[in-house]
C-alpha cells in the first residue's frame, strides 16, 4: 500500500472535522433527514459537557442541605423544604426542579420525592462525604489552565499532606482516614470480586489507613493472618476498627512510612489499595522494589485503584482521577499497562488485569514474585 493510501484516512478525518466545525454545516445537519438525529444527539451530548459544572454544584447543594435524607421520609413541597433549610421558597423550587431534571428526585404535582438514583446515592458508602469534600477540588478547578501550569500550592495538596512524606498531624490524619475508609468499602468489594485469596496465609496491606480493606479481606478469608502498615496517627482508629470487628487477634498493626521504613516481613501476599496513584513514578518504583524484597518467591501482589484508559481513554480515570491527582500535586492516574510495566520493571511476573466490575470504583492488577 502506498504512503498516500496510508495518509488517506487521516486526510479524510481532518477534512470532515473542518466541515463539521462550520456553524453553517451544523445548522444544515440538524435539519437534513439523514444527519439530523446524529447532529442533535451530538449537540445534546456536547451541551451536557458544557453544563457539567452546574450539575455538580446542584448536587453539592442537594447534599449540603441534606435534602436526600429529608425526602427519605416522604414527598415534600418547596415551601416545606425551604422553610426547613432557610432557603426562599422560589429558590428551593429551582433546586428541586433541577434535581428532578437530573433524575435524582421525582416531581408529582407540587411535591418532590426521592428518585431511584437519589436513593442509590445515599446507599453508596462515603459518596456524600466525597461530594462535600469536592469544595477543595472545585477551588483548584476554578482556573483549570492555572492548574495545568502547576501552581506552587493547591487546596487538595493541603488536604492530603501525607503524600509528600514527613509527619502528619493526628487531626488531619483522622479527616482523610475517615474519608478514605468510607469509600474503601466499595473498593474492597470490587477488589475481592476480581481476585481470590485462595492459598494466602498472611496478607500485608500497605498504606491501608484504618483497615477497611483488611476488615473486608478478613471476612472473606477467616483463617488468614493480616498485617496493616501505615502512618502512626492512623493506628488508634485502625485498632478500634479491628477490635469492633472481632479481628484484633488476627491483625498486627505496624506503624511506619513506606518511604523511610522497612516493610514488615512474613506475608505471602501484599496489597496496595489506592496507594500508587497518590505518588510519583520514582516513589512508586522505590515502593515496588521494597514490596518485591518483602515477598517470598511465589508471593503475590495485589494493586487496586482507579486507572486511566491508556489507548482507550476512560471518563473516570482520564477525567476525574487524572485532574484530582493533578490537583494533589503528586501522583497520577496511570493506565493498567503503565502500572504493569512498573511491576515488570520491579521484577514481578505473571501480571494480570481482570476485567473491572465498575471501572469508576477501581481496577485491579495482580502479579507474582517469580520462584
Amino acid at each position: 500500500m502506498s504512503a498516500e493510501a496510508h495518509d488517506l484516512p487521516g486526510w479524510r478525518g481532518s477534512w470532515l472535522n473542518r466541515l463539521i466545525a462550520r456553524p453553517g454545516f451544523q445548522s444544515w445537519a440538524s435539519k437534513f433527514p439523514l444527519t439530523r438525529s446524529r447532529a442533535r444527539a451530538d449537540g445534546a451530548a456536547l451541551f451536557d459537557v458544557v453544563q457539567g459544572f452546574v450539575q455538580s454544584q446542584v448536587l453539592m447543594a442537594l447534599v449540603e442541605l441534606d435534602l436526600f435524607r429529608r425526602l427519605r421520609a416522604g414527598p415534600q413541597s418547596a415551601e416545606m423544604l425551604g422553610r426547613a433549610c432557610d432557603v426562599p421558597e422560589d429558590r428551593m423550587q429551582v433546586l428541586l426542579q433541577a434535581g428532578a431534571a437530573l433524575g435524582l428526585l421525582k416531581r408529582k404535582r407540587d411535591r418532590f420525592s426521592l428518585a431511584r438514583k437519589g436513593a442509590a446515592l445515599m446507599g453508596v458508602p462515603g459518596l456524600e462525604a466525597m461530594i462535600r469534600h469536592h469544595k477543595a477540588f472545585y477551588e483548584d478547578l476554578r482556573d483549570p489552565v492555572a492548574l495545568l501550569r502547576k501552581p506552587d500550592e493547591t487546596k487538595l495538596s493541603q488536604f492530603w499532606p501525607y503524600v509528600f512524606g514527613g509527619d502528619v498531624d493526628a487531626g488531619d490524619a483522622a479527616i482523610y482516614s475517615d474519608l478514605m475508609a468510607q469509600s474503601q468499602r466499595l473498593v474492597a468489594e470490587d477488589t475481592l470480586r476480581a481476585v481470590s485469596l485462595k492459598g494466602v496465609q498472611h496478607l500485608l496491606d500497605i498504606g491501608g489507613g484504618t483497615g477497611a480493606f483488611l476488615e473486608a479481606a478478613g471476612h472473606a478469608k477467616r483463617a488468614m493472618a493480616m498485617t496493616l502498615f501505615d502512618l502512626p496517627p492512623v493506628v488508634p482508629d485502625a485498632q478500634a476498627r479491628f477490635d469492633a470487628a472481632g479481628m484484633a487477634d488476627r491483625v498486627n498493626i505496624v506503624p511506619g512510612s513506606f518511604r523511610e521504613d522497612a516493610l514488615p516481613e512474613g506475608a505471602d501476599a501484599i496489597s496496595l489499595i489506592r496507594v500508587l496513584y497518590d505518588h510519583s513514578d520514582d516513589t512508586v518504583r522505590a515502593l515496588l522494589a521494597k514490596v518485591y524484597d518483602a515477598l517470598p518467591p511465589g508471593g503475590r501482589l495485589i494493586v487496586s485503584e482507579p486507572m486511566g484508559g491508556g489507548p482507550r481513554p476512560d471518563k473516570a480515570g482520564d477525567v476525574y482521577f487524572a485532574f484530582y491527582t493533578m490537583a494533589m500535586q503528586t501522583g497520577r492516574a496511570r493506565s493498567a499497562d503503565e502500572i504493569g510495566a512498573l511491576l515488570t520493571e520491579a521484577g514481578f511476573a505473571d501480571v494480570r488485569s481482570p476485567a473491572p466490575a465498575r471501572a469508576y470504583v477501581t481496577r485491579v492488577l495482580t502479579a507474582v514474585r517469580p520462584t
